[in-house]
């Protein structure tokens, strides 16, 4: 894909969504449950769509949260329903609905109170906090949110009493009911109005936000990050948290300058992503310019995405930092610096980096690898039997102090002070402390490349099986092993992976848009990378055909 020219300028008004005809087109434009693309549909993170293309629309959420009051009921769910939403147009009307039939259907609803937004890993502990000790009448929640995606999108995450993403057994009944009411035209749907669901005894108020910055020192050392008095750079990117961060600094005594905490549903102050259009990803350099322009005024600087389940790390001397050299870091930090159980495991997913392996196996814990999705995270971190969970799109999240569940989503908000806390107790910048990681395991060489696909090439990708590819060589090098099951848990990957002693390739399909990833990893060269790259594309193509 060829970079916008103006990819990391600022927006012009022609690049800003007109939220006023987005909101109308949700609850205007009908939907067509005959068309595959107008149908509710749950990827690797919820629902998600736009409302201009009647792909998430009052149908949808309508249709969503009565399959959803059907799944709690079927599943013997009787506690509070946790309510939350990100600062996407559509999360807020989205909001509304599902408050509307969830009230309808008798559920007892918890909310922010002062009307606040609530970020994906809040819902999540709040969801951990309010179970623990119990074992009837366990609370679950919805998050409102399409994550870092563009202003006219929306998404709709659903949390079962884990705290963590619904598995795909879960989502798929609530699909299947879901897609059932839309093509009854809504028939059986329960709803009262907005009005009398804003004043119903069911719908409670709860100060999430206090409870989760109060429990931080729980997850984060705090203290040694006040001590080091350090200067640290947030780029709150208008979403969720951006009300957190302030109330962080001032509980805590923390030196914290904070850039674009308003809200605005246009996010009218991001510079352009990549591709040209306005995308909160705090990953991209592109959309993290205005940050990166000021590295050099903070001994750390963060970000986060709209929902605060990702994490954007900046050091002063190198940037943002590689999502995967950062997980990196984080892990082999943790494990020198946390006393979790010997027998606690580190999760990834099977498209991060082999890095990950070499730090993990140096500190001789085990590796769980897993498909991509942080669903296939969160009953073990529920558990307790992986400690720390990421996956290379920067997200993740890890036990407690005492080894307790923390969060069973992903959380920006952890990653960006655990950035803090590595830099005030090691005193090592973090780009510094990954080159040491690689002169003790090596360098590594990483890529992802995202080809365009057609609906019927991304299908082909599930009927590919590893037993059937004769590939003997690959880059110059011995294949180890070709792979259509993670083997941290034997469940598909919806694709394939494949291993040599010096370097991988794997390749899926998107979920969301029509395109399918190449990642590739190589630990001998750049040029060794790109043969591997080149080699793994033409191999892809040949099997999609061969399919």
């Amino acid at each position: 894909m060829a970079l916008h020219e103006r990819a990391g300028q600022p927006a012009l008004p022609e690049d800003l969504t007109n939220i006023a005809k987005l909101v109308s087109a949700y609850f205007v434009n009908e939907v067509d449950p005959r068309q595959r693309a107008q149908q509710v549909q749950f990827g690797t993170s919820g629902h998600r769509g736009c409302a201009f293309d009647s792909s998430f629309n009052e149908a949808h959420i309508l249709a969503i949260s009565q399959a959803l009051v059907a799944y709690r009921e079927e599943q013997g769910i009787t506690g509070p329903l946790l309510l939350g939403r990100d600062t996407h147009a559509l999360s807020e009307a989205a909001y509304m609905t599902a408050l509307e039939v969830f009230i309808g259907n008798g559920i007892e609803v918890h909310v922010q109170s002062d009307d606040g937004y609530t970020p994906t890993p809040v819902i999540s502990h709040a969801i951990l906090s309010y179970n623990k000790g119990r074992s009837t009448g366990l609370a679950d929640g919805v998050v409102i949110t399409p994550s870092h995606n563009p202003p006219t999108d929306g998404g709709f995450k659903y949390n079962p009493p884990h705290g963590g993403p619904a598995d795909s057994t879960a989502t798929k009944i609530i699909e299947k009911y879901a897609n059932a009411l839309l093509s009854s035209d809504l028939m059986g749907v329960n709803a009262v109005s907005y009005a009398e669901a804003r004043t119903s005894k069911l719908l409670k108020q709860v100060d999430w936000r206090t409870d989760y910055i109060n429990d931080l020192e729980q997850v984060i050392d705090i203290t040694a990050i006040r001590k080091a008095n350090l200067r640290i750079g947030v780029d709150a990117m208008g979403g969720a948290g951006a009300s957190y961060w302030q109330l962080i600094a001032e509980h805590y005594g923390l030196e914290i300058d904070i850039y674009h905490d308003e809200v605005d549903a246009s996010f009218r102050f991001m510079p352009l992503d990549k591709d040209g259009k306005i995308r909160m990803d705090c990953s991209s350099p592109y959309a993290m310019a205005a940050l990166l322009h000021m590295k050099g005024d903070y001994d750390v600087a963060v970000g986060n995405d709209p929902d605060y389940d990702r994490h954007g790390i900046v050091s002063p001397t190198h940037g943002l930092l590689n999502p995967n050299h950062y997980l990196a870091i984080a892990i082999d930090y943790l494990c020198k610096h946390r006393n979790w159980p010997a027998s606690a495991a580190i999760g990834k997913t099977l498209v991060s980096s082999a890095m990950i392996d070499r730090v993990v196996a140096a500190h001789g814990r085990e590796l769980k690898e897993m498909p991509v999705g942080f669903k296939w995270f969160a009953q073990a971190l529920h558990d307790g039997s992986i400690a720390f969970a990421g996956e290379e799109s920067a997200g993740a999240t890890f036990l407690d102090k005492q080894g307790q569940p923390w969060s069973t989503d992903k959380d920006g908000i952890i990653l960006a002070l655990l950035a803090a806390e590595i830099v005030a107790v090691t005193g090592q910048d973090l780009g510094d402390y990954y080159e040491h990681l690689c002169g003790k395991h090596g360098t590594s060489y990483y890529r992802r490349v995202d080809a365009p696909s057609s609906p019927a090439q991304n299908k082909a990708f599930g009927a590919i099986r590893g037993y059937k590819l004769k590939l003997k060589e690959l880059a110059g090098d011995d294949v180890l092993d070709i792979m259509t099951k993670a083997p941290g848990n034997d469940a598909l990957i919806g694709g394939v992976k494949v291993t040599t002693a010096n370097g991988w390739f794997a390749a899926r399909p998107s979920g969301t848009e029509p395109i399918y990833k190449i990642y590739c990893e190589s630990f001998v060269s750049e040029a060794h990378l790109a043969q591997l790259a080149d080699e793994a594309q033409m191999l892809v193509s040949s099997w999609l055909k061969a399919e």
